[in-house]
């Protein structure tokens, strides 16, 4: 990453949040590493020295500082928008897979010698895929250490450390303080939201349009896996070693987060997930930016700043709303998987409240594990989805099979839909597939991706939304005239619907 230093310093020397994420900042005669807005005085030049990560600044022998705490700062925005190695291995080692699968499953997810892989990762971020899985299991640990009372070996082995020794010791260097001491210390926050859970603050860059995230997920939640009730929008998760549940409460500079999990080695993926969920390492004065360019846009842009894109927690999930989803209003799609989804693979069929469309009480549990306290779960997996007998459908039988050849590629591996898909690749894929066209998969592009230059331009709302404003409202037309808001379309996308 190319890091001018005038730029850096004077982002620095105006403490602006919005770089948080973006550099660290690491000062030599302190030994500490900060965020660009970190509130203490500005240090002199001459002590100064900028790192593309916080691995990287680790790695310089720096600790990150108590008072701004860098190492909880908004991801890069970078990664939303590059769909590089370097930009894909960064969502993947963000989402464990370097702590189940080692560089080694990481390499081999990414098509690429583990050699090189650590060339590329160490010129870009100033630290390899170890080093900057190293720094996230630090992190993750400090949240367990402050949140719950369980003991430091369980949190050593569930923050991904392979020993006791190895996990004191890195908290000892990344802190410059003993775990214990770390625990002492969170006397001064919040206090923990019941037993069992896990509270912590996902940070994000101003502006956010947070009620535009809630009523989007609120016109569309599914009973029994979501619900957007007080401000707060819950959900039920399905993570790479078991089941769990979120409570996502927009505030002021953050995302109050309050986690349930099966298994504690899931809380890097629960948070990493939650976080693309609502794009908070979106950078929205860079996108609104350029879209308040076009004068038909900047309206829109001054009374509602900060639109994110909704995105998923699931891609499986996603790719089959979308197909659910095609050509028919939001209304119906959701309807169809609630029927969907009151089928579960065992094979027992159950019967859909003909009055409110919701699955009646009593039917036995499916495969996606018990439900938690708030009764949610995660959604069906493309195993569970092969087993649902034909009448638990309710579509065309085109539509049906469809969604049963998406599950058998996602089960035998045809398809991937991980966060670090090759985004290209992974369009081309599901073109191959039946029922599948161009506006599921571009669609699925920019939610399950996070590919940020989707526009759907078929889309009927979003041609609706385009003549509201006064655009083109054709396909073709809509196309040529979007060339203007690069690399920003899926931005615009969600304000067609918006005006829509």
């Amino acid at each position: 990453m190319e890091m001018d230093f005038e730029r850096c310093y004077r982002a620095v020397d105006s403490r602006d949040q919005r770089f948080d994420g973006w550099f660290y900042t690491g000062v030599t005669s302190t030994g500490i590493y900060c965020r660009p807005s970190c509130p203490a005085i500005t240090p002199k030049r001459q002590n100064v020295r900028f790192f593309p990560s916080a691995a990287a600044a680790q790695g310089a022998g720096l600790r990150a500082c108590r008072r701004c705490r860098p190492d909880a700062a908004p991801g890069s925005p970078l990664w939303d928008v590059r769909a590089d190695v370097v930009g894909r291995a960064m969502r993947l080692i963000a989402d464990g897979v370097v702590d189940r699968d080692g560089v080694p499953g990481l390499a081999s997810r990414l098509g690429y010698t583990e050699r090189h892989l650590h060339r590329m990762l160490s010129a870009e971020m100033g630290a390899g895929p170890l080093a900057l899985a190293r720094a996230q299991r630090a992190q993750t640990a400090r949240i367990l250490i402050e949140t719950t009372d369980l003991g430091m070996a369980e949190i050593a082995f569930a923050a991904g450390f392979g020993s006791v020794r190895q996990f004191n010791d890195t908290l000892r260097e990344v802190y410059a303080s003993a775990p214990s001491d770390l625990r002492t210390a969170r006397g001064r926050q919040q206090a923990p939201a019941g037993a069992g859970s896990i509270t912590l603050r996902l940070a994000y860059r101003p502006p956010l349009h947070a009620q535009a995230l809630l009523d989007f997920f609120a016109v569309r939640a599914l009973p029994g896996v979501e619900e957007v009730r007080d401000g707060t929008y819950h959900r039920g998760l399905r993570l790479p070693h078991g089941t769990g549940q979120v409570a996502l409460t927009p505030a002021a500079g953050h995302v109050a987060a309050t986690l349930r999990l099966a298994d504690l080695r899931d809380l890097a993926p629960a948070v990493a997930r939650c976080r693309r969920l609502l794009d908070l390492d979106a950078d929205p004065a860079a996108i609104d930016a350029t879209l308040a360019a076009d004068p038909a846009l900047a309206p829109t842009i001054t009374a509602e700043p900060g639109i994110r894109v909704p995105r998923a927690v699931d891609g499986f999930e996603q790719a089959v709303r979308a197909i659910i989803g095609q050509q028919v209003s939001v209304t119906s799609a959701r309807t169809t998987l609630i029927r969907l989804l009151s089928h579960p693979s065992d094979q027992v069929d159950h019967e859909v409240s003909e009055a409110t469309g919701d699955p009646t009480p009593g039917q036995p549990h499916d495969q996606r594990g018990e439900p938690g306290p708030g009764g949610l779960r995660g959604f069906l997996s493309a195993e569970e989805l092969l087993g649902v007998p034909d009448s638990g459908f309710g579509m065309p039988v085109g539509r049906r099979e469809a969604l049963r050849g998406l599950a058998r590629a996602v089960s035998d591996g045809t398809v991937d839909l991980a966060p670090g898909v090759d985004r290209e690749d992974a369009v081309r894929r599901l073109l191959t597939l039946p029922g599948i066209g161009p506006w599921t998969a571009n669609y699925l592009a920019m939610r399950a991706f996070g590919d940020p230059d989707v526009l759907l331009s078929s889309d009927l709302a979003v041609r609706r939304g385009a003549a509201a404003l006064g655009l083109p409202d054709t396909p073709t037309t809509l196309d040529g005239y979007a060339e203007r808001w690069r690399p920003w379309r899926s931005y615009a996308t969600i304000r067609l619907w918006r005006a829509a």
